[in-house]
């Protein structure tokens, strides 16, 4: 039997041309490092297939499948940052109960903020309602509180999504949806690259979650807080990688600044600026080996 040769339009086919899948993890303030990511695709000219993100990484990951540029996303979060009593004011309104109903109510602590109208206040307004108007594919990670579990949400109301995904315990309200009661996605999946598996040839994931690392004495309450879900979340990532890591896992040098230190919005981006010419040096190389 003679073997069949290619057709001559098969054998002159360009090769196609490799995708690639990005991951956003938590961090708090630090993950206003993936901006700095994005902003280096946008000057590559290229676009993920698929989004991934926990917590922050959720709400940056939705801008950005909403069409919003690293510029842009630059230029939002720094304007925020200039301009505290306009933070403050958007703080205030976005409590969980008023000084009043401090002793009356199951969440009566004023301190704390409600997760839906903090994302409300504080996400760009031009984002979409629904999943369905993103221009990439998205997927958002929250955590069940009782059913001790990893939520993933593709479709729905989107806003809801990520305020359940930011919900901070001790700090955000928990986010009712579907009967479910959801925290913070960084409990479950801080660094969600493995959901992107399968979506595209290349899996790139965004690490900003390492806090300070230097001792600074006793920290405060608060501190101590967040640092334990950092400590948590770190562990989480480091067995996930072991298990399986993605094609690239990149680390903006934003250690220095705290989770809540979202008025150093400049002085992050400044600190997470190399990050381009590391994303630009190693995606190109895997593109390259992958075609």
């Amino acid at each position: 039997m003679t073997a069949r040769k290619p057709s001559a339009a098969k054998k002159n086919e360009p090769p196609r041309a490799k995708t690639f899948a990005l991951a956003l993890g938590g961090g708090g303030a630090r993950g206003l490092a993936h901006i700095a990511v994005i902003e280096a695709l946008d000057e590559l000219g290229l676009r993920p297939v698929a989004i991934a993100g926990t917590s922050i990484g959720a709400a940056v990951g939705a801008a950005y499948a909403a069409g919003m540029t690293g510029k842009a996303m630059r230029r939002y979060v720094t304007t925020l940052a200039h301009n505290r009593p306009d933070v403050w004011s958007r703080l205030m309104r976005a409590r969980g109960a008023a000084f009043s109903q401090m002793f009356t109510t199951a969440f009566g602590n004023p301190m704390v903020l409600d997760a839906e109208k903090f994302s409300a206040a504080f996400l760009p307004p031009d984002l979409p309602e629904n999943f369905t108007d993103l221009g990439i594919p998205l997927q958002i990670i929250a955590a069940d509180l009782y059913g001790r579990d990893e939520v993933v949400f593709t479709d729905g109301p989107l806003r809801p999504a990520i305020a359940a995904s930011m919900a901070v315990p001790g700090l955000l309200r928990p986010v009712e949806i579907d009967g479910r009661i959801l925290v913070d996605g960084g409990a479950v999946n801080p660094l969600p690259f493995d959901r992107l598996r399968g979506t595209a040839d290349i899996v790139i994931a965004v690490d900003a979650s390492i806090g300070p690392v230097a001792p600074r004495g006793v920290p405060d309450p608060w501190e101590t807080l967040f640092s334990t879900l950092q400590v948590m979340g770190h562990t989480i990532v480091t067995a996930k990688l072991k298990a399986g890591p993605p094609d690239l896992v990149l680390r903006p040098n934003v250690g220095v600044f705290r989770m809540l230190d979202f008025f150093q919005a400049s002085a992050i981006l400044r600190a997470a600026e190399p990050i381009k010419a590391e994303l630009a040096d190693k995606l190109g190389a895997l593109l390259a080996n992958a075609a």
